[in-house]
């Protein structure tokens, strides 16, 4: 009887057994079916990835192309540069009368070409403001006129870009000018 008992028992254990490697084999196909189907339409195809790539790339060259342009466009943008307040004495050379001629100077100047200015006028104000006094002076009554500035300008551009290293000014302004007989 407990032979009976024994032999019963693994032949129970066999169908029960059988049944479960069929369950987990089922259980592991459908997985991996369901990795296979997910593969396929989740994954991008080759096509898709070269044309994310490519869209990236585009946009990549775009955007630095835009940035060069505005650093350009900022570098090459004009600013003034003050150089100075002047009040200068003079008698011209045909009068008796005494003027005084007062003003503000300014400077046009790139924006690039700031810092250089700024190092090369720290070490030449001195110098600069004795031409540009010199100028003044010198000029005929004329010449300081309100509609007679602009020779005055290219008088004073050329001497301060002939003492400062490099044609860094491109223009010449004037603040405040007054022209005052004393």
């Amino acid at each position: 009887m407990a032979d009976s008992k024994s032999d019963a028992a693994p032949s129970g254990d066999k169908p029960a057994n059988g049944k479960s490697k069929i369950a987990v084999i089922g259980l592991v196909s459908v997985v991996v079916l369901f990795e296979t189907a997910m593969f396929f339409f989740l994954v991008p195809s080759a096509e898709e990835i070269s044309a994310l790539a490519e869209a990236r790339l585009v946009q990549s060259v775009q955007q630095s192309e835009e940035e060069s342009e505005k650093k350009a466009i900022d570098d090459d943008k004009v600013i003034e540069f003050p150089l100075g307040t002047f009040g200068e004495t003079f008698s011209p050379n045909d009068s008796e009368r005494q003027f005084r001629v007062e003003m503000r100077l300014f400077g046009l100047i790139k924006l690039k070409d700031e810092s250089a200015l700024k190092a090369e006028f720290a070490a030449k104000e001195g110098r600069l403001r004795h031409a540009i006094g010199m100028k003044i002076r010198n000029s005929e009554l004329a010449e300081l006129k309100e509609n007679q500035l602009g020779l005055l300008q290219r008088h004073i551009l050329t001497k301060c870009n002939h003492l400062i290293d490099g044609d860094l000014i491109l223009g010449i302004g004037f603040n405040d000018y007054q022209l005052i007989e004393e």
